[in-house]
């Protein structure tokens, strides 16, 4: 029978393996990132992370780094933050290398989304022999495959709502002063969020006006993809001399001339984009939530009161709640970050 102790054991792993997944975030698309660790007597084996699509998943990698160090797994445990695969695919079933390695028990944190899959690979290693133990740090391993859960259920991607603003809600900074309302390192915050998402969007206002770069820089952009910078635009007056189409990476850019942002996301879901970051103006932000189309918001504010004309969030007619908010700091900058409800409130 499992202890207190035991499951605190298992916790504690699990965060390992959680560490290991964090490794692959942003480079694993249309995969979700996933890690394991091989434990036996307290001791690590081996530990691995899915590094990119198509290549090994991170349970086989665990495998082999304990194999490379000389190490028995016979009678071990594995710590996997998703359900280990059932089925072949670009590679082969991982419940299969789990069974021939003679593991003893396989303790997972989240079930595959999936809903043709979902529970297959649990089944598969208790008809082998193998103890399986589900929903250890359930919360944070959903959580870390929240943009691939989305498109496997809805064929659309994330979508996550970006901007810095005053504390009045103000985006752009009065005339003649600096050209930034958040510091540094609220900036390279930024930096790090981009790495992890398959494409940022931008409307054509933000691109006559402020000619964005949106790329990856730093360490950041070591090891990634540069992610697919998409310009909305209703009108179809995007100067052809900007940086978004100038650049190294222009061939990473779309223009959508459309009315509306959601045929945006359907081609982009199907084309196998799973998360979008939108670091567009007040007008299509607010166009965003009033179609439900947001899931998350990430809102850096400055300790400033007053600034341009322009809104964070423009329009009227809807209202959001915000759940399970994390506060951070980032220098004298705070990042408020939640999810997005749009279920109707109950009436007092």
């Amino acid at each position: 029978m499992s202890t207190k102790q035991d499951r605190a054991d298992d916790e504690a792993w699990m965060e390992l393996a959680l560490e290991e997944a964090r490794k692959g975030l942003g480079k694993t698309s249309p995969n979700p990132p996933v890690g394991a660790v091989i434990v036996l007597d307290g001791q690590v084996l081996g530990a691995g992370y899915h590094e990119v699509a198509g290549g090994p998943h991170a349970e086989v990698l665990a495998l082999r780094a304990a194999q490379s160090a000389g190490a028995e797994v016979a009678g071990a445990t594995i710590y996997v933050t998703l359900e280990p695969c059932s089925t072949t695919g670009r590679t082969p079933p991982c419940v299969d290398a789990l069974i021939s390695a003679g593991l003893r028990r396989a303790v997972v944190g989240s079930t595959d989304p999936n809903p043709r899959h979902a529970g297959a690979g649990f089944e598969t290693l208790r008809r082998s022999g193998i103890e399986v133990a589900t929903g250890v740090l359930e919360s944070a391993c959903d959580s870390l495959i929240r943009y691939f859960r989305k498109h496997v259920l809805t064929g659309r991607p994330y979508v996550i709502a970006k901007t810095g603003m005053t504390l009045d809600g103000r985006i752009t900074p009065l005339p003649g002063g600096s050209s930034w309302i958040t510091g540094e390192d609220a900036r390279l915050d930024v930096q790090r969020l981009r790495a992890e998402v398959d494409a940022v969007l931008v409307g054509g206002e933000t691109v006559r006006q402020d000619n964005p770069r949106l790329t990856l820089r730093g360490p950041h952009a070591l090891g990634r993809t540069q992610p697919l910078r998409v310009v909305v635009t209703r009108s179809g007056n995007v100067p052809e001399h900007a940086i978004l189409f100038t650049d190294e990476h222009r061939d990473r850019t779309r223009v959508f001339h459309v009315e509306q942002l959601e045929p945006v996301f359907e081609a982009l879901g199907g084309d196998g984009v799973c998360s979008v970051l939108l670091e567009c103006g007040g007008r299509l932000l607010g166009e965003a939530f009033a179609s439900k189309l947001v899931d998350e918001v990430i809102f850096y504010v400055a300790p400033v009161i007053g600034g341009g004309p322009r809104r964070a969030v423009e329009g009227e007619g809807f209202r959001v709640k915000l759940l399970a908010p994390e506060i951070a700091w980032f220098g004298r900058d705070v990042r408020y970050r939640a999810t997005v409800d749009y279920t109707e409130e109950d009436e007092p």
